[in-house]
């Protein structure tokens, strides 16, 4: 801990915050609409998510101790972004801030309108607004939450000397709980008993369910948030996801929240912990080894196959295994790069994968990001089946290269070798068939369908946001939709033709410096698609300010570029944390953030691309 004296608080640039416009209005709030001048005297956080992002939900979780520590100064509000189409529903944002346990006001911007005003360009970015109505700081992506923590501090400091801060009850108003016997559920298993046990998500337990789907035999988890093992009744999870039955009749639960592999003995209730710590996996952590001793990152599914326990390790982009033999974990594919790349295990690129399935041969996955579902060979090479990237989306049949779904969170294996996938964000059920590479539909009016189980001659699908299990008959004959393709809303970026400077503006935080004890403390990574739209650039570098050029003759494309940066407490500041073994080292934090830029050539384009890691873009006029 910093006993030292505080060093005299920094001039900082200050901007006048734009006002808070969203057409769909605010949650949360027990109906009341707020304007910035409603929230003058208290410190406001702009947290521009939208739900489908794990590094959102990720957010989410890192200011829940900051949002309850400064209570009465501070106002969170989430500004909701959409990025698919689905997300600019109204419910389904009110769905998601009660499925994600979201505990202050949430602004519903489905046009993007505030996102426009603030010159965001990534989810998830935080926007620190001074009580007297400025922005003082800009953070992109994970990992923010102790910097901000401090400058909070600064600002309580400041604005009381000045009698400017007003502390009191914020606008945060609960919502009634509605009495469902599941809420928003997220995976199903059938058991050999022939039960289904559920992971009844937001109330943090496992459910087990009768033959019929319906009747509720047992709880499984105590329902609060937490990490403890024990018995059915004192156990507890933090929004379980996948589950899958392992060899000795146990099952597997990949724990999203706590970062952890749980173990469920479905004869006594026990839990127990397979792997995980409880923290989350950052860029320089171990990949591999005690099970117990590996940080892992909101795994959001499991399936055994060849094996071992496969992982969709949604936080970071990866599949990892779990070896019930040696009780270890390692990564086995994904590079932590977000998009659609196949290929060799090591070199192949993932976007939240969120659902697995095993055969004999393939373990089948929905990657939720790309709008894809892709599988895995005995070899490690990954392939595509349906799905081209991060922008495109839809609900579209036909031959797999030109079908499209929509953030898909399940696939099942079907006794006849194709697959059926939960396309999630379509309300709908589609079916892939390897051997005509043709997609269909085979079910529509599902409200966001997480995940589906074979139980004889019916599918029995998870739909998570009618808070039910649903049965369905397979059909002989596949549903006929209407097809709707859709790309990424956001508007795009005009710059100039050929030379064009990208800076990532990251400032260590108060009281911090750059970590290069073990070498250099940056990194950037650019590319682009297509990939012709870069004659220079392209690749990696410690250097967070690159000059690209861009293609005259390509018009518009999409500049991928991924930033990273290491910070520890200055010695001279005095911060320190304290080792597991007593001895004190400097507190470090990783910063990182992964953005897709929509761009368009043209003459008379900017220049210029700033991108805020953390910090204020000392170019941009005031």
């Amino acid at each position: 801990m910093n006993h030292a004296s505080p060093a005299p608080t920094p001039r900082r640039a200050r901007v006048r915050a734009p006002e808070l416009i969203g057409k769909g209005g605010w949650l949360n709030t027990g109906d009341k609409q707020y304007t910035l001048a409603d929230l003058r005297g208290r410190i406001v956080i702009l947290d521009f998510w939208t739900f489908c992002c794990i590094n959102c939900l990720h957010v989410l979780d890192e200011l829940r101790e900051l949002e309850e520590r400064h209570r009465d100064t501070v106002v969170i509000i989430g500004v909701h972004s959409p990025k698919f189409v689905h997300e600019a529903e109204h419910q389904a944002v009110v769905d998601a801030v009660e499925r994600y346990g979201v505990e202050h006001p949430v602004l519903d911007d489905p046009e993007l309108a505030t996102w426009k005003q603030y010159a965001v360009r990534a989810w998830p970015t935080l926007v620190v607004i001074d009580p007297e109505g400025y922005v003082v700081a800009q953070h992109a992506g994970e990992g923010h939450a102790h910097a901000i923590a401090r400058l909070v501090e600064e600002l309580e400091a400041e604005h009381a000397a000045k009698g400017t801060l007003r502390r009191g009850d914020g606008p945060y108003v609960a919502p009634e709980p509605e009495p469902t016997a599941l809420r928003f559920p997220g995976k199903a298993l059938l058991l050999p008993s022939g039960n289904f046990l559920v992971s009844d998500t937001t109330r943090h337990q496992l459910v087990e369910l009768a033959e019929d789907a319906e009747t509720v035999v047992r709880r499984l988890g105590s329902g609060t948030r937490g990490f403890t093992d024990g018995t059915a009744d004192t156990a507890s999870f933090s929004e379980p996801q996948g589950l899958a039955l392992l060899d000795d009749g146990s099952v597997a639960v990949a724990d999203t929240v706590n970062h952890a592999l749980r173990r469920l003995d479905p004869a006594t209730g026990e839990v127990s912990t397979l792997a995980g710590t409880g923290r989350q996996w950052w860029q320089g952590s171990p990949t591999s080894g005690p099970a117990r001793e590996i940080d892992l990152s909101s795994p959001w599914d499991v399936a055994v196959f060849g094996g071992k326990v496969w992982i969709a390790m949604a936080g970071v982009h990866q599949l990892w295994t779990y070896d019930p033999e040696t009780g270890t974990v390692a990564v086995a594919a994904g590079t932590t790069n977000e998009g659609l790349v196949d290929g060799p295990a090591a070199e192949a690129w993932f976007a939240q994968p969120s659902g697995l399935a095993a055969t004999a041969d393939r373990l089948w996955l929905a990657d939720s990001e790309t709008s894809a579902l892709r599988w895995v060979d005995p070899d490690g090479h990954v392939h595509t089946a349906v799905g081209t990237g991060l922008f495109d989306f839809g609900h579209r049949d036909g031959a797999a290269d030109q079908a499209l779904l929509q953030h898909p969170l399940g696939v099942t294996a079907l006794p006849d070798g194709s697959v059926a996938v939960s396309d999630t964000y379509n309300h709908a059920l589609r079916r892939y068939d390897p051997a005509t590479g043709e997609v269909t539909t085979l079910a529509t009016d599902l409200r966001e369908p997480s995940d589906a189980v074979l139980a004889g001659d019916e599918i029995v699908v998870v739909e998570s946001a009618r808070h039910r299990l649903t049965r369905l008959r397979l059909p002989e004959e596949a549903v006929r939709v209407e097809s709707v393709a859709h790309r990424t809303r956001r508007a795009a970026t005009e710059v100039a033709p050929g030379r064009l400077r990208l800076d990532v503006v990251f400032q260590a935080p108060t009281g911090q410096k750059l970590d290069t004890r073990y070498g250099p403390s940056t990194r950037l990574l650019v590319s682009s698609t297509p990939p012709e739209l870069l004659l220079k650039g392209e690749g990696a570098d410690t250097d967070l300010s690159r000059e690209l050029d861009l293609n005259p003759a390509v018009t518009e494309g999409v500049l991928h570029v991924s930033a990273m940066a290491a910070s520890c407490d200055d010695d001279e500041a005095g911060g320190t944390s304290r080792s597991k073994t007593g001895g004190e080292y400097p507190a470090c934090h990783v910063h990182q953030q992964d953005w897709g830029v929509p761009v368009r050539i043209t003459e008379g384009g900017a220049d210029r691309l700033p991108l805020v890691l953390a910090g204020m873009d000392e170019q941009q006029p005031a």
